[in-house]
């Protein structure tokens, strides 16, 4: 039997475009109270045109303050956070070993690895003092199957699965569950920062932002004796 998350806290983190928009969106048509938030004003403000129950909050999630001022705000008005989904992520056409320097290595960590512990940090007090919590991180299959999206990516989406289940280990005993969710090729924004984007072919085969946001709505929506500790979630036809 599934859970409603009808009047649930969600916050979505980057949920500017991408598979966080399309889960910010899915959430709220089914009854939660969502809170979006990335660093784009002008894409939230054209998310809450789509849905106006939809509340807004702009926020760069590789900085400490904007993610700790962001849980605050949050527990400020609502008092809980029941759900964090987590689908910040970024890459860069220059990612192979040769290319790669040290400044891009620190952001591409900064923005796939760092951001997703401050958000972490920012809310579990209040996830532990109540009891209950649900940590949803969107990963990606490259951080289980090694492949061409290079090694920062690479390294960060991993460390996002060793963050997500060690969380699980260490905090189950206070009500809190983890899932991370590995998609492949998804037909999303981030196809524009590789060195050749896939052809029309391709995309028309891989996954849309809506299914794994479907898949993050299955994790939120089981009662609190199960968990879904990791889950990868693939194109049949690639």
């Amino acid at each position: 039997m599934t859970v409603t998350v009808k009047d649930h806290i969600v916050l979505v983190i980057g949920a500017s475009s991408g598979i966080g928009r399309a889960t910010a969106v899915l959430f709220a048509r089914e009854g939660a109270r969502v809170v979006a938030s990335a660093r784009r004003q002008d894409r939230l403000d054209a998310l809450r045109k789509e849905c106006p129950g939809i509340e807004t909050i702009a926020a760069d999630a590789a900085r400490v303050s904007d993610m700790e001022e962001l849980a605050r705000q949050v527990l400020a008005k609502h008092g809980k956070i029941d759900i964090l989904v987590y689908s910040a992520g970024n890459n860069v056409p220059d990612r192979s070993l040769k290319r790669l320097n040290a400044e891009l290595w620190d952001m591409m960590v900064s923005v796939n690895l760092n951001s997703a512990y401050y958000i972490t940090r920012a809310v579990l007090p209040a996830m532990r003092e109540r009891g209950a919590g649900h940590l949803i991180y969107v990963s990606s299959i490259s951080g289980i199957v090694p492949d061409v999206s290079g090694a920062a990516y690479q390294a960060a989406k991993r460390g996002l699965l060793g963050l997500a289940h060690a969380i699980r280990v260490e905090e189950k005993e206070n009500g809190i569950r983890t899932c991370v969710i590995c998609p492949g090729l998804v037909n999303t924004e981030i196809l524009e920062r590789r060195p050749v984007k896939p052809g029309p072919e391709t995309l028309a085969k891989a996954l849309q932002p809506e299914d794994v946001a479907e898949a993050a709505l299955f994790v939120a929506q089981l009662p609190p004796r199960a968990a879904v500790p990791e889950m990868q979630l693939l194109p049949t036809l690639l």
